[in-house]
C-alpha cells in the first residue's frame, strides 16, 4: 500500500492545491508512482473524464503533475454550489442531486465508504498518495463530523504538513492559533509548518522563523517565495487570482510549468524532511 502526506491549510487560499502539485511533481521526478487525492472539494470548476464522470479541475491538474491520467477516485465527492445554501452533490464521478447545506452536512458522514474505497483504490496502485485537506481543520464547529481535514488524517493514517499563508498578515496567528485549536493527537499528526507566499528578505524573516518554531513546537520545513507560476490554484478561484493563474498553451507548456514549480519546492522545502515523514522516521 502507498505511503500518504497530507497538505492541510491554517485557512482557505494558504496554496495547499499548488503545493500539492509540486509535490505530485517531485515525487514523480524521484521515480515514483504518485496519485493526488482529495475527499472532498467544492468547486465550480469540474473536469469531465473520457467516461463522463465529474471531478474537480484541481486534482487532474495535479494526476497531470505526477504523470498520470486524471480518476475520479482522485475526488470521491465534488460539491458545486448552486445556491449560498447548497450545492449539486457529486459522489464517484455521478450526481446525487442538489442537497441544502444542512442536509448535506446530515448525510456526508454516509459517504465515508466511498472516501475509503477511493482512497484504497489509489493505494494500491501507487507508491504515494498526495493527500489535500480544504479550508482549516480548526473549524471547531465542524470538527466532530470532518471528512476532508483531520478526520480524514486519521482515517488514512496520513501525516500532515500545515501551510500558513504570510502574503495576506497574521502568519504567527494563522498557524499558533490553529494548533490552539486542534486536539492533542490532531497536534501530533502535525510533522512541519510551511510558510507559502513569501516576498522580501528572508534573513530578516529568519528570527520569525524561529519565534514560530519554539511557539508551535513545530519545524519549519520551508519558506517557498510568492510563485508566477501560471498553473490554475483551485484557491486562486475564489480570491479571485493571485499569484496562480489558469494553465493555458499546450501540453509541453504545461509540463515546462509543473518543472519550475517542482524547481521551486526543491529550492525552498526540505525535501529530506518530507521524505522522513513519508516513511515514518519524523
Amino acid at each position: 500500500m502507498a505511503k500518504s502526506i497530507m497538505i492541510q491549510g491554517a485557512m482557505s487560499s494558504v496554496g495547499k492545491s499548488l503545493i500539492a502539485t509540486g509535490l505530485c511533481r517531485v515525487f514523480r521526478q524521484d521515480g515514483y508512482s504518485v496519485a493526488p487525492f482529495k475527499s472532498q472539494n467544492m468547486s465550480s470548476n469540474a473536469y469531465t473524464t473520457e467516461n463522463g464522470l465529474e471531478m474537480s479541475k484541481a486534482q487532474v491538474i495535479q494526476a497531470e503533475a505526477a504523470g498520470i491520467a486524471p480518476d475520479v477516485s482522485m475526488n470521491p465527492i465534488l460539491l458545486k454550489p448552486v445556491t449560498d445554501k447548497g450545492s449539486l452533490v457529486i459522489v464517484n464521478g455521478g450526481s446525487r442531486g442538489h442537497m441544502r447545506a444542512s442536509e448535506y452536512f446530515k448525510y456526508k458522514k454516509t459517504l465515508i465508504p466511498d472516501i475509503m474505497k477511493a482512497f484504497e483504490t489509489l493505494s494500491s496502485r501507487h507508491d504515494i498518495i498526495v493527500v489535500e485537506g480544504a479550508g482549516s481543520p480548526a473549524e471547531i464547529n465542524l470538527k466532530a463530523d470532518d471528512i476532508v481535514n483531520m478526520g480524514l488524517a486519521k482515517m488514512t493514517g496520513s501525516p500532515v504538513l500545515l501551510v500558513g499563508d504570510i502574503d495576506c498578515g497574521g502568519v504567527f496567528a494563522q498557524i499558533v492559533g490553529t494548533l490552539v485549536l486542534l486536539e492533542e493527537d490532531e497536534r501530533a499528526r502535525i510533522k512541519g509548518i510551511i510558510i507559502n507566499k513569501f516576498r522580501g528578505d528572508i534573513e530578516i524573516f529568519r528570527p520569525g522563523i524561529a519565534m514560530l518554531e519554539e511557539r508551535s513546537g513545530k519545524p519549519v520545513v520551508g519558506v517557498l517565495p510568492y510563485l508566477a507560476v501560471n498553473i490554475e490554484d483551485e484557491d486562486s478561484l475564489i480570491r479571485g487570482g493571485g499569484a496562480a493563474k489558469t494553465a493555458a498553451g499546450s501540453a509541453s507548456f504545461r509540463e515546462t510549468q509543473y518543472d519550475i514549480l517542482a524547481d521551486a519546492v526543491r529550492g525552498h522545502l526540505d525535501m529530506r524532511f518530507i521524505y522522513d515523514v513519508l516513511e515514518g522516521r519524523i
